[in-house]
């Protein structure tokens, strides 16, 4: 009888293990299910160095979504970023997306001050003011070369 039980307490410790593993693996890894609780917004960036797919989307300084997919504006030389918000979170049609950088030479994100003196940008609109990434070697090459003034 002990002999069952060990396996029986042993069985329910692997199978909360793998319930655990499973939990953190699903949200760890921004794994999304059918009825995602997100909504699509749009930006149009002259540049995107450096930001990927996957990266997060603050506001601020709290993470409310993240980048989805890219896609290029042919006619306008733009690239367009599609950003997935969490339900519930409001962004009017005077914000700003900007990508930034955390620290020095960290990842990038895209950072959205939330405007509020227009109307609520709603499933597919763009978010029409952007600021794209300072490119930092470009900078130190300007300041080596004397070319900042």
């Amino acid at each position: 009888m002990k002999k069952y039980s060990k396996e029986t307490v042993v069985g329910i410790f692997v199978v909360i293990g793998l319930l655990c593993i499973t939990y953190m693996a699903v949200n760890l890894g921004n794994v999304g299910f059918i009825g995602e609780n997100a909504y699509s917004l749009y930006g149009k960036f002259n540049t995107v160095t450096g930001l990927r797919v996957g990266n997060p989307v603050n506001m601020l300084g709290l993470e409310i979504g993240r980048v989805q997919t890219f896609t290029m504006d042919q006619e306008n030389q733009q690239v367009v970023v599609e950003f997935k918000i969490n339900k519930g979170i409001e962004v009017y049609d005077d914000a700003i997306a900007s990508v930034k950088t955390e620290g020095l030479i960290g990842d990038k994100y895209v950072a959205i001050d939330p405007g509020g003196g227009g109307d609520l940008l709603a499933d597919g609109d763009t978010i029409t003011d952007t600021n794209s990434p300072t490119d930092i070697m470009d900078l130190i090459s300007k300041y080596a070369f004397g070319d900042v003034k």
